[in-house]
């Protein structure tokens, strides 16, 4: 039991690991193979696996971060460009982002308005296609 939840089939080391209540030194009992590592590896691993799922949902959005820095907007005119609001528009036109990246950090232009911006240049793309 390892005072954990009964388990109903067969898991491994990792997934019990995943477990809060279970670790590397907890789980000795189950693993006879395994060799004797120093705790601050151990610590690692543990983080490691059990951090993981979030881990790769960071490492898709720094990738979508970088995608929307090299989408550039230099020749964007944003009076076409339907669905913003006046002042994003504005703002927009005042400050000429060259890159979704950078628009997206405009204070006042909200995620919506990225949305806007990144349908606008997917129909624009298409038309010239």
């Amino acid at each position: 039991s390892l005072g954990s939840t009964e388990l109903k089939t067969g898991v491994t080391l990792a997934e019990l690991i995943r477990r809060p209540e279970l670790n590397y030194q907890v789980l000795a009992p189950l693993d006879h193979e395994r060799p004797e590592l120093p705790r601050s590896i151990t610590l690692e691993v543990e983080t490691e696996i059990q951090y993981e799922g979030y881990i790769k949902k960071q490492s898709v959005q720094i990738n979508q971060f970088k995608k929307l820095e090299k989408k550039s907007i230099t020749d964007v005119d944003f009076d076409d460009v339907k669905g913003l609001s006046n002042e994003s528009r504005q703002k927009l036109k005042d400050l000429k982002p060259i890159s979704i990246g950078q628009a997206s950090r405009i204070t006042g232009i909200s995620p919506a308005d990225i949305n806007v911006l990144l349908i606008y240049l997917e129909q624009q793309r298409r038309k010239n296609e």
